[in-house]
């Protein structure tokens, strides 16, 4: 399975309300939430202003985690319950075109994640034309969305044709990765010229999300492949309720803190150093990986008690390292069995290594065959692929008692440059300037 963290982290989750005003008619249409990234929270108001958009989130008592910063959101902040990750093909080679389109998502994105409708909205227009919204999100709050963005290796060179100019500015660190043991890679599920993250307490807020962008690029790019996500696997924030995978273990313990600084800029954010030459355009960005875990849940529920315990190297209800009483004790790791995931996958283990997981479960029905198709869906931030995910999953490939029970059907990885700064910032601005 994915690479676990395990060193002692802490933070704690902040929310606070905005103070309600009058709304207008668009507001009115439009959603209100409660919402936080980082550990802090900005009001309804600030993300308005952030915006430079005069029309305000509707104020049914809450707040939307603010889309311009430093850093992208969907990151750090904290987890949500839901997830809709979507990887685009783009279908245009006009170089203009796909600027012209990033900064229509950019705008788009920004209101989502504010709590309005794209553009003129899904109702009140010209009754001859398709909406600018598709108005499943209408009356919905905010609930924490956010989407984060991403350029996969095949932007900057696809077939040998470099469509856009950029060949010269992919970045070391986009690697194309290697094939690790036990890899069943299914094409259909795999790369992608783009990505786009969507997060939140709703499902339908984030799926409404992706939708919307996939038809403001109709014609430019089309929708590769797509995944829903349920059950965030991981948190980045330590002191709240751990999730459970779907084998019932907890995991991401002690995953990287949103709030904890230091670690985010020693292994998450890209820094300015980092590569002075094609990828300076990244700092302040970070470097998925996704990858679609098939967990043999039939196998898995047929296995004792303590081999599953064994395999982990955790007890199953507290959660606690083997040897140890609760969840949050130090692994001693010579307690646990060579092949224990959590050994493997632990920074004492891996030279220091750590990673960002923010993970999800899903569910996709059957595979025809009577068995359910579930798993995880893995999502890892990290400075430099090259340090981070390759030498954990190589590790982990080769070792890991847990490979019995899963395998890695579906493969991705994607630059996820900095942050939109302001209202005439837009995503992937610093790679084309």
């Amino acid at each position: 399975m994915a690479p676990e963290t395990e060193e002692t982290t802490r933070s704690t989750e902040d929310a606070r309300e905005t103070t309600a005003r009058t709304p207008s008619r668009r507001a009115l249409i439009g959603w209100g939430g409660a919402g936080l990234a980082l550990g802090a929270v900005a009001g309804g108001s600030t993300a308005a202003a952030l915006s430079a958009d005069p029309t305000p989130a509707a104020a049914d008592g809450g707040a939307a985690v603010p889309f311009h910063g430093a850093h992208q959101a969907g990151i750090a902040t904290a987890v949500q319950d839901r997830l809709h990750f979507a990887a685009f093909d783009v279908t245009t080679d006009d170089r203009e075109a796909l600027i012209d389109l990033l900064k229509e998502w950019t705008a788009a994105a920004a209101k989502m994640t504010a709590g309005r409708p794209v553009g003129e909205g899904a109702v009140g227009g010209l009754a001859e034309a398709p909406p600018d919204d598709t108005g499943e999100a209408l009356d919905l709050k905010p609930s924490r969305l956010t989407l984060t963005f991403g350029i996969g290796p095949t932007l900057f060179e696809k077939k040998g044709k470099d469509r856009f100019g950029l060949k010269d500015r992919r970045p070391a660190a986009l690697i194309d990765l290697p094939k690790f043991p036990g890899d069943n890679l299914e094409a259909a599920r795999s790369g992608g010229d783009l990505c786009v993250q969507a997060c939140a307490d709703d499902p339908q807020v984030a799926v409404h999300a992706i939708r919307n962008l996939a038809r403001i690029g109709f014609g430019k790019v089309a929708v590769r492949w797509s995944q829903l996500g349920f059950g965030k696997t991981s948190s980045t924030t330590p002191d709240a309720h751990t999730p459970r995978n779907m084998f019932g273990f907890k995991d991401g313990t002690r995953n990287i803190a949103g709030t904890d600084t230091g670690e985010l800029d020693k292994h998450v954010w890209v820094g300015k150093s980092d590569d002075k030459g094609a990828g300076a355009w990244m700092a302040g960005g970070s470097y998925l990986v996704a990858r679609r875990i098939r967990m043999h849940i039939e196998t898995w529920d047929r296995t004792s008690l303590k081999e599953q315990e064994d395999v982990f190297g955790r007890s199953k209800g507290e959660g606690s390292p083997a040897g140890r009483q609760r969840e949050f004790d130090e692994p001693h790791l010579k307690s646990m069995l060579p092949t224990a995931h959590v050994r493997l996958a632990h920074p004492d283990s891996n030279g220091g290594t750590r990673i960002l997981r923010r993970g999800y479960s899903f569910t996709d029905g059957t595979d025809g065959l009577g068995r359910l198709d579930a798993g995880l869906f893995f999502l890892a931030y990290q400075r430099d692929v090259r340090d981070g995910f390759v030498p954990l999953q190589k590790n982990l490939a080769r070792h890991d008692a847990l490979n019995e029970y899963i395998q890695h059907v579906g493969s991705a990885v994607f630059a996820v440059p900095p942050g939109v700064r302001d209202k005439d910032d837009w995503w992937g601005r610093t790679l084309f300037a």
